[in-house]
């Protein structure tokens, strides 16, 4: 008997119960959302760890996001295709071992670089293991990162609800010490600063315009959202012919990240396109 198993299964039906009430209490707060989606984001910063969780509903069928990102055999490559369109993420590669399914990932800039001068994080890849076919989750973990960051994890469950729709929950997070604390404290006080997140704290006095959220904080919301419209824009263009989804892909990931300049506005559009072919091409290159 495997004690582990039923533990992990015990919880997946534990974490499915949590998600249906999750969205049932959250349907006027998803129907009202500022983003112009059925979306809202909520966030965490501690003296250690950052954390933020995406709740949203997506326009695809809860099979289609199920078949892509946990039950189908190509679902840990797929997972690659969505974490490339990620502007710091310069590299993704499944592979299965004794260890499991390992996803490596090199984390770089928001520019073209060599593999050599980014780091590589290993995520082992979970699906959850579950006592019904209407819930899915996927765990991908590392245990360390760049600059004493450690304990990095993406979390997706999701269930289908009305209309041919899932709801997703996306977590992303990681911990972090002192030489983290001091590399991002630099970062948000050159290059980074004036970079804002998306929840709101109040009112600019002169404009009545929105003030959000800053500084570490922000940092988080931004990447867990980039996160989040890599999966939307991966699942919208599975029904472009197999030539056009790397294209479809990038468009969509771009065009969506643009709905929120204040936010995620990095780079122009012909840049970001001619990286990201690069990028990949590498990665089957390599794969």
């Amino acid at each position: 008997m495997c004690l582990l198993c039923h533990v992990s299964v015990a919880r997946a039906a534990d974490n499915a119960a949590s998600l249906h009430d999750r969205y049932e209490s959250s349907v006027q707060q998803l129907n009202h959302s500022p983003f112009r989606r059925r979306l809202y984001l909520e966030s965490i910063e501690s003296a250690s760890m950052l954390k933020g969780d995406i709740y949203s509903v997506l326009d695809h069928p809860f099979a289609v996001v199920d078949g892509a990102l946990h039950n189908g055999p190509e679902a840990p490559a797929n997972w690659c295709d969505v974490l490339i369109l990620h502007l710091n993420i310069k590299y993704c590669h499944a592979a299965i071992g004794g260890n499991g399914t390992i996803l490596e990932v090199n984390l770089g800039k928001k520019v073209e670089q060599e593999l050599v001068d980014t780091y590589r994080l290993q995520f082992h890849y979970r699906a959850i293991p579950s006592p019904t076919t209407e819930y899915f989750g996927v765990e991908l973990r590392a245990d360390n990162g760049p600059l004493s960051t450690k304990d990095y994890l993406i979390v997706l469950e999701a269930i289908p609800v009305e209309g041919n729709r899932t709801f997703l929950h996306l977590t992303y997070s990681y911990s972090y010490g002192l030489a983290g604390r001091i590399a991002m404290r630099t970062y948000l006080a050159t290059i980074g600063s004036g970079k804002v997140g998306f929840t709101a704290i109040g009112k600019v006095a002169s404009t009545g315009d929105s003030k959000y959220v800053g500084g570490i904080r922000g940092l988080i919301e931004r990447n867990t959202m980039r996160y989040y419209l890599a999966i939307d824009a991966y699942l919208s263009a599975l029904s472009s012919p197999p030539g056009k989804q790397l294209e479809r892909r990038l468009t969509n990931w771009f065009n969506a990240t643009e709905q929120y300049p204040r936010q995620l506005h990095e780079i122009e559009r012909p840049a970001y396109m001619q990286m990201k072919f690069k990028e990949y091409q590498r990665q089957l290159a390599a794969g």
